[in-house]
């Protein structure tokens, strides 16, 4: 069997689960792949109404869909995956999307909130990789395993000490599990989005070709099908001989950090 003769999904299951697939990057990310002949299985956390529109987006492009309610920072976070799998007949690929964040500064930030953005950012993906790999080494094939990080996986920023601490660990988690698992025919990797135009950030996804951005090389915040784009390759034979990466989708941002010294002075001390 050549390359050519492997199924554009992959030569394992086109079954696929993204958490946080109710709007921003986990919405684009599902209808891509439902575009590219995946069945998918989504989460939902609050916002269901998000997250009708996304399954119906899959459906109309002729693929099934599951939806299932999802905590991630929940102890019983990786028991989403066995729902969803039982429901699409199997798993090839989970795309860890859901997340959150907290623009605190250091010496504010309580220990709750640090330990919700820890579990939900880290230990959350985690769990779901974890019983991802378990699912499909009992089913008897590889698979891709996908965890959206941030720039901030690589460099920090004010006020995000915990945001930044749990992307760095989730990269760092990810390079492990493609040591661990690559035997297994299971890749591990990370997309590290820099600005992307979401709700997360306050844009429209309109925004991402309007927004004016002096720092970043391009120019512009990113869409949310730039940062899709990069995941589904993740997921597809074409990426096959690629495990542990981060790929970091930011328009060049992170190579701006020689020029911090040209922003206005004081400005980037505070949140």
């Amino acid at each position: 069997m050549t390359q050519n003769d492997i199924d554009a999904r992959g030569p394992f299951p086109g079954l696929a689960i993204v958490t946080g697939a109710d709007s921003g990057i986990g919405q684009a990310t599902a209808l891509l792949l439902a575009s590219e002949g995946f069945d998918v299985g989504i989460t939902v956390h609050s916002d269901t109404a998000g997250a009708g529109e996304t399954r119906q987006g899959i459906e109309q492009r002729g693929q099934r869909c599951f939806t299932a309610p999802f905590d991630a920072a929940s102890p019983h976070a990786g028991d989403v995956v066995d729902t969803l799998a039982d429901q699409l007949g199997g798993l090839g690929v989970l795309v860890n999307v859901a997340g959150t964040g907290a623009s605190t500064m250091a010496l504010d930030i309580t220990l709750d909130d640090w330990a919700q953005v820890i579990a939900t950012d880290l230990t959350g993906p985690f769990l779901l990789a974890q019983r991802a790999a378990r699912r499909m080494l009992a089913d008897g094939h590889g698979g891709r395993i996908i965890n959206v990080t941030s720039v901030h996986e690589h460099v920090p920023r004010v006020g995000s000490t915990a945001y930044s601490a749990a992307k760095a660990g989730l990269g760092m988690v990810t390079k492990n599990l493609a040591l661990e698992w690559a035997r297994h025919g299971i890749t591990v990797n990370s997309v590290a989005p820099g600005e992307i135009s979401t709700e997360m950030t306050g844009q429209d996804e309109s925004e991402a070709f309007h927004t004016h951005r002096p720092g970043n090389p391009t120019g512009r915040p990113g869409h949310v099908n730039e940062v899709a784009s990069v995941i589904a390759f993740l997921a597809s034979p074409r990426a096959s001989y690629v495990t542990g990466a981060s790929y970091v989708v930011d328009g060049g941002l992170l190579l701006m950090a020689a020029h911090g010294h040209d922003e206005a002075e004081g400005d980037w001390q505070t949140v």
